[in-house]
C-alpha cells in the first residue's frame, strides 16, 4: 500500500511538526488531538506552540489543502502516535495516553495500514500497542500473531530533535526504525523517507525503544556531572564556569554547562523508565536523576540566602522586597514549560516570598495556572527597573543581550553564568 493519507495522533511539540513535514511533501495529512483549541488553531493555518519556521510550513500546508486537524480519528494508510508519556507514582511510566490513542484509531484501521509509535516509551511498549490494537480488532492480524503476513504493520520510531531546531533536525537527523518484523521496518522506513534526508537505521522495536532512553540518559548523566560540580564549586568558592572553561581545554574533556536542573519531556523523564524496569542495575542513571532533580532545591536555598543578605543591607521588610525570576521554559528560546526546573523554582519563590514575585518570560503571553495569581508577568525593563533581587533561570537570547550596565541590582542568583 502506498502512503496517500497519513494521520498523526497528538499535535504537540513533535506531532505537529511531523504532520507539517509530511504535508509539505504534498501528502494528505490529518492531525488528531483532543485539544479543540489546538485543532481550531491549526485549521486556521496557525500554530499553538512556539517553534521557529513551523508557522510558515503549517500555513502553507493548510492553505494548500494538505493538512487539516480533527478531534476524531479517520481512516488512513499510516498512523503515527505522538502523545505524552509522563510518569506516575514512584517514577513509573504512564502509558494511559498511548493506550487511549491506540484504542481511538483501532476502529478505523484497514488492512495494510502501518502504525508507528513515536512517543518515548519503556521497553516493550510497541508490543503492548500491538496487543491493544489486536484486542480491539479481532478481525485483523498483527505481527505478534501472523509475523510477516500480518494485516497491520507496527513499528517504533522515536524522535530525536532539539526544541527550537525541530524543523531542521526532523528532516536532517537519522532515524532509528524499530519494526516488530523486517517488513514493518521496511514500511516504516518507506514512510519516513517521504521527507527524511537523514538515514533510516533499522533494528527491532525493543532495541529502538531502549535506544531513545539511552540517548537521553547519557545526556542526563553528563548534565548531572556539571550540576554536581556547580555545588562543589559553590562550597569551595570557585567560579564553576571558569573551571569548566579551563578543564575543557584538555583535548579529551568536554564538560557541559550547569544550570538550575533538567527539564523537558525527554531528559527529565526518560531515564526513570530505565530505572523503573531495571532498579537494581541502573544505579548511575538513578543517581544522575537525583542530582538533577535536587538542583532546584539548591537554587531555592541560594535565593533565600541572597534575599536574607538584601534584607540585612537594605533595611526593608520582606513584604517590601520584589524578586524577579527570569525565564520559565525548560531551555532557551522556546515556550515549553514541561518538567521545567525554572517553573518549579518560580513556584517555590512565589510560595515562600512574602513580597511580590515578578516573572519575565518573553515566549509566553500569560502565566500558567500554577503561577497565575501568585506572580506578575512583566517585561525585562520592568523587572530591571523595580526588582530588588534577580534570579536568572533560563538563558534566553534577550537575557543574554542585556547590557551589564543595565543590571543595577547587587543581589543576583545567576544559575546560567550569564551575568557573572
Amino acid at each position: 500500500m502506498s502512503f496517500t493519507t497519513i494521520s498523526v495522533v497528538g499535535l504537540g511539540y513533535i506531532g505537529l511538526p511531523t504532520a507539517a513535514a509530511f504535508a509539505s511533501r504534498q501528502k494528505q495529512v490529518v492531525g488528531v488531538d483532543i485539544n479543540q483549541h489546538a485543532v481550531d488553531t491549526i485549521n486556521r493555518g496557525e500554530i499553538h506552540i512556539v517553534e521557529p519556521d513551523l508557522d510558515k510550513v503549517v500555513k502553507t500546508a493548510v492553505e494548500g489543502g494538505f493538512l487539516k486537524a480533527s478531534t476524531t480519528p479517520v481512516e488512513a494508510d499510516a498512523y503515527l502516535i505522538a502523545v505524552p508519556t509522563p510518569f506516575k507514582g514512584d517514577h513509573e511510566p504512564d502509558m494511559a495516553y498511548v493506550e487511549a490513542a491506540a484504542k481511538a484509531i483501532a476502529p478505523v484501521l484497514k488492512r495494510g495500514a502501518l502504525v508507528i509509535l513515536e512517543s518515548t516509551s519503556p521497553v516493550g511498549a510497541t508490543e503492548q500497542v500491538a496487543a491493544w490494537l489486536a484486542e480491539s480488532r479481532p478481525d485483523l492480524t498483527f505481527p505478534q500473531q501472523a509475523g510477516e503476513q500480518a494485516d497491520i504493520n507496527v513499528a517504533y520510531c522515536p524522535e530525536r530533535v532539539l526544541p527550537g531546531q525541530v524543523m531542521v533536525e526532523l528532516i536532517k537527523n537519522d532515524r532509528v526504525i524499530g519494526g516488530m518484523t523486517p517488513v514493518c521496518s521496511a514500511r516504516a522506513s518507506e514512510l519516513y523517507n517521504i521527507f527524511l534526508e537523514g538515514e533510516c537505521v533499522v533494528t527491532n522495536s525493543r532495541t529502538a525503544e531502549m535506544c531513545k532512553l539511552t540517548e537521553n540518559s547519557f545526556r542526563d548523566v553528563n548534565i548531572a556531572f556539571a550540576n554536581e560540580l556547580s555545588l562543589i564549586c559553590a562550597d569551595q568558592g570557585i567560579n564553576v564556569w571558569e573551571l569548566i572553561r579551563l578543564a575543557n581545554r584538555h583535548p579529551r574533556v568536554n564538560i557541559l554547562q550547569p544550570g538550575p536542573g533538567v527539564g523537558g519531556h525527554c531528559i527529565a523523564v526518560d531515564p526513570w523508565f530505565i530505572v523503573a524496569q531495571n532498579p537494581d542495575q541502573a544505579r548511575l542513571i538513578r543517581t544522575a536523576r537525583e542530582v538533577n532533580d535536587g538542583k532546584p532545591h539548591w537554587v531555592m536555598n541560594q535565593v533565600k540566602a541572597t534575599v536574607a543578605d538584601c534584607l540585612a543591607q537594605s533595611g526593608k521588610r520582606a513584604s517590601e522586597l520584589k524578586i524577579a525570576c527570569f525565564g520559565l521554559a525548560f531551555k532557551p528560546n522556546i515556550d515549553d514549560l514541561r518538567e521545567s526546573p525554572a517553573m518549579e523554582i518560580a513556584q517555590r519563590v512565589a510560595q515562600w516570598h512574602a513580597g511580590e514575585t515578578l516573572v519575565v518570560e518573553p515566549n509566553i503571553h500569560s502565566l500558567p495556572k500554577a503561577l497565575a495569581g501568585h506572580c506578575q508577568l512583566v517585561t525585562i525593563d520592568e523587572a530591571l527597573a523595580t526588582a530588588d533581587v534577580l534570579v536568572l533561570l533560563v538563558d534566553h537570547s534577550p537575557f543574554r543581550a542585556i547590557d551589564g550596565e543595565a543590571v543595577r541590582q547587587q543581589y543576583i542568583v545567576d544559575t546560567k553564568g550569564v551575568w557573572r
